[in-house]
């Protein structure tokens, strides 16, 4: 791990400010890498939760607690993106959990202007998968830094060395690896680690000492020995600014599933991920150190609480110190808003907070009035940028089966439209209403949540129009 002395002038800037300590960051990768079981894992150590459930697990006590859509639970895939909240090792952690199937890119998007870093999880069996490749292009965009985790390491897998290279050639990245494996899948018994020397253990006959730690390991295999020699002389050393700017790429492999690598991965994102960075903004970048406080809505969610038709913007903190009760202005509208209820999120569980600082993400109830993209501040006229909007690809009509329910079905789709995920169209005389969305499995999602959250029952018929377009 970096010592102090090493560390980037910006983290000098930030020493003994509360911003200091803060790691936002998301988890990206191709569907079913690992990345909601990582996210479980993660807050296991990170104390936020007792037990992980595992996704698809049977029973209700088990079900994933990121994933707490219905939906979601159902087909053991992430929807929407989850917010976590945690303290570990000294840091304290916003982790948000992304939806990987590429139906639900826009949500990805937009959750990635949001973060300071991210972690890229891979299949070991499969290597860097399509979806994975372009979620890291929408990261290098913005210069993320990316530490990356090769998952699954416990089943028949592709030669690491193979893997490194791979996302080295694929993704134009530098890669050092900071663990290395011995074996895969029946045969794998752990990784070395390479900066200090130390064997983790894997042991598939006995689960009590997977992840023990054995220090000043002597390699006694010649093989694995002469192999982790080539690594070091192959692969470049770790380098912070390198990683910081986005350049380089820190490997460490595990299984997630087995808890396997993950107290590894957390420590070096609280040891070098970076804390919250200058936000742009027009007419000039927003420092995190600034006094006065302003943030940027990433996403809005309706109906996080069945029991009451709560509606959520999740706001993402970019300078000074924010309080429970202050008044934070809407830019665009002027309107004034008293923000009297803030949230903390731990996936659907909740807290009212007193306070937060730049790199946290809290949650503003509010009824309609905060849209995706709306900069807030305490009076500053600023306009955070850079959060994308997308056009719709495919269109439908939404037939109601019951004409009774015409005022439930607009509500609902009014509801899930602020959102930013689904666009709703009307003709200009008359028509039903026509949504739109980037991709089908959106379809599935809306109409699943219509009935489920609004009890209103809608079929999706074909649209007379083949797109939609900003003129």
């Amino acid at each position: 791990m970096p010592d102090s002395a090493a560390l980037p002038a910006s983290d000098a800037r930030l020493a003994g400010h509360p911003a200091g300590l803060r790691r936002t960051f998301a988890i990206i990768s191709h569907p079913d890498a690992g990345k909601t079981t990582l996210t479980e894992k993660l807050l296991l150590f990170g104390g936020a939760i007792h037990v992980a459930g595992a996704v698809k697990a049977r029973g209700e006590a088990r079900r994933a607690r990121s994933d707490w859509m219905k939906i979601e639970q159902q087909r053991g895939i992430s929807v929407t993106t989850s917010v976590m909240h945690f303290e570990y090792g000294g840091a304290v952690f916003n982790l948000l959990d992304t939806p990987g199937h590429e139906d639900f890119s826009e949500d990805t998007y937009r959750t990635l202007t949001a973060v300071d870093s991210a972690v890229m999880v891979i299949d070991a069996a499969k290597g860097i998968e399509a979806r994975t490749r372009k979620l890291f292009e929408i990261c290098r965009l913005r210069d993320v830094p990316i530490i990356t985790f090769i998952n699954k390491m416990d089943r028949e897998s592709k030669d690491p060395i193979e893997l490194l290279d791979e996302v080295a050639s694929t993704l134009a990245l530098d890669v050092s690896p900071m663990t290395w494996p011995t074996g895969s899948g029946q045969n794998f018994k752990g990784t070395y680690d390479l900066a200090n020397n130390r064997m983790l253990v894997f042991d598939n006959t006995d689960k009590t000492r997977i992840g023990e730690v054995i220090e000043n390991y002597q390699i006694a295999d010649s093989n694995f020995a002469e192999e982790v020699e080539l690594v070091r002389a192959g692969y470049p050393a770790f380098d912070l600014e390198s990683y910081r700017a986005g350049h380089l790429s820190p490997v460490f492999f595990g299984s997630a599933y087995n808890n396997f690598g993950v107290k590894e991965l957390l420590d070096a994102i609280a040891a070098w991920a970076p804390p919250p960075r200058p936000q742009p903004a027009e007419p000039r970048p927003i420092e995190p150190t600034e006094p006065k406080v302003s943030g940027f809505v990433f996403k809005v969610q309706a109906n996080m609480d069945p029991n009451h038709r709560d509606r959520i913007a999740f706001l993402r903190l970019c300078s000074g110190k924010f309080r429970r009760g202050m008044k934070l202005t809407q830019m665009g509208t002027s309107k004034v808003l008293s923000v009297n209820s803030p949230i903390l999120f731990f996936a659907r569980e909740r807290e009212i907070v007193e306070e937060a600082w730049p790199g946290d993400i809290i949650g503003i109830p509010n009824h309609g009035v905060l849209r995706v993209g709306d900069t807030l501040t305490e009076g500053e006229t600023l306009k955070i940028v850079g959060i994308p909007n997308f056009a719709p690809e495919i269109l439908r009509r939404v037939r109601l089966e019951d004409p009774m329910k015409s005022k439930q079905l607009r509500r609902a789709l009014e509801d899930l439209a602020e959102e930013g995920v689904t666009q709703v169209f009307r003709r200009v005389i008359g028509g039903d209403h026509i949504v739109g969305v980037v991709g089908e499995l959106q379809l599935d999602v809306l109409k699943t949540r219509v009935e489920a959250e609004y009890n209103v029952h809608i079929d999706l018929a074909p649209a007379p129009f083949e797109t939609a377009r900003w003129i």
